[in-house]
């Protein structure tokens, strides 16, 4: 199969791109929403960006915020109506723990909308695992620790919760449906010596593909590379070993380690992702980004609580553009390269296209 994790997804949606420019006055649909259900989670990482205190990410998170049904069910019809290609169910919280998601997916599922989810897995189980593995694009988990001591450390539940989310990713397999199946390792000092242990683990329980990622612990890029600094070439090695001896075709390692602890200021005074790829909160507002997320000072574009998403994103094109890069987004940003493809594609002297 073809690589999961290219960064040039998106220009196989010209006419989307195309018309992201200020000067263009048709609002299209965005191609992926990512939702955000519920904050409620049956976790609690250690490093979890929505509660650590000194980054920007979930500065206004409300715990106990969630989609209510009739709403959820209203932003459904108007994903469908809409045409979105795309949506992703996320944090926040867990999505398997909002009590209206199976209803949501079923919806989904008999559409052309195609549908995915991050998760820890300890409730990937029942009727809902069974309609993901049979009607859903993907599904990710998220990962840390290595065995039961480990992961407990790391998320505060309790021992045996890693065997579980473990037979819980075997007992996915076993539907034989569709979906595919990939896990995130999130990195730290911990569990850097134990990179290729944990990728070959989940090889074995049936995992397609691993994409190992670093703990984001600060809004400053010297902060987090001088922390991941003295394991940044034991990671390298670890995962170079991964792929030498287990990746196959159908089996990929994704390096997003490397490639995301670089610095996070940005040059460009726009962004083209937010008519690509915004946020729904479990709080009823739309945000820019998953990196702005719950930030109602940088991130907010507005409510959808008392009005339907579809009227809200055909209004007004100024919201697009009232989030500067350059002033209000110098951390973290995971599209901040495919943000950068996309602008010196607009960009280009048309009078010179024909010189490749």
């Amino acid at each position: 199969m073809g690589l999961v994790y290219a960064k040039m997804k998106i220009f196989h949606f010209k006419d989307k791109v195309d018309s992201l420019s200020i000067t263009k006055d048709e609002i299209l649909p965005p191609i992926q929403i990512r939702i955000k259900p519920t904050n409620v989670c049956n976790h609690n990482c250690s490093y979890c960006s929505y509660k650590i205190d000194n980054v920007q990410i979930g500065k206004d998170i409300v715990a106990k915020d969630r989609i209510p049904r009739e709403k959820m069910m209203e932003i459904m019809d108007d994903i469908i109506d809409m045409q979105v290609e795309c949506v992703t169910f996320s944090g926040g919280g867990e999505p398997f723990c909002y009590p209206y998601l199976l209803e949501a997916v079923k919806r989904l599922s008999s559409t052309p909308v195609k549908f995915a989810t991050l998760t820890n897995g300890s409730k990937l189980d029942g009727e809902l695992a069974e309609v993901f593995a049979h009607k859903a694009t993907w599904l990710r988990v998220s990962i840390d620790g290595w065995d039961d001591e480990s992961y407990s450390a790391y998320r505060g539940v309790p021992k045996g919760e890693f065997t579980k989310v473990i037979r819980n990713i075997e007992n996915f397999k076993k539907y034989r449906g569709k979906c595919y199946l990939g896990a995130c390792i999130v990195i730290d000092k911990k569990n850097a010596s134990h990179v290729y242990e944990l990728i070959a683990r989940l090889k074995d329980s049936g995992i397609d593909s691993v994409k190992i990622a670093p703990s984001i612990l600060s809004n400053s890029s010297t902060e987090i590379n001088l922390y991941h600094k003295p394991i940044f070439e034991q990671v390298k090695r670890e995962i170079a070993k991964a792929s030498d001896e287990l990746s196959e075709e159908v089996f990929e390692i994704f390096d997003s380690y490397h490639s995301q602890l670089e610095g996070f200021e940005k040059g460009y005074t726009w962004c083209p992702y937010l008519q690509i790829l915004p946020v729904i909160g479990a709080d009823l507002n739309v945000y820019s980004c998953h990196d702005k997320a719950y930030n109602l000072d940088e991130g907010l574009m507005g409510s959808i609580k008392n009005r339907r998403f579809k009227d809200f994103w055909l209004s007004d094109k100024n919201k697009f553009f009232k989030i500067d890069p350059s002033r209000h987004c110098n951390h973290h940003c995971v599209v901040d390269m495919k943000n950068r493809l996309i602008l010196d594609y607009l960009d280009a002297d048309k009078g010179h296209l024909g010189f490749v």
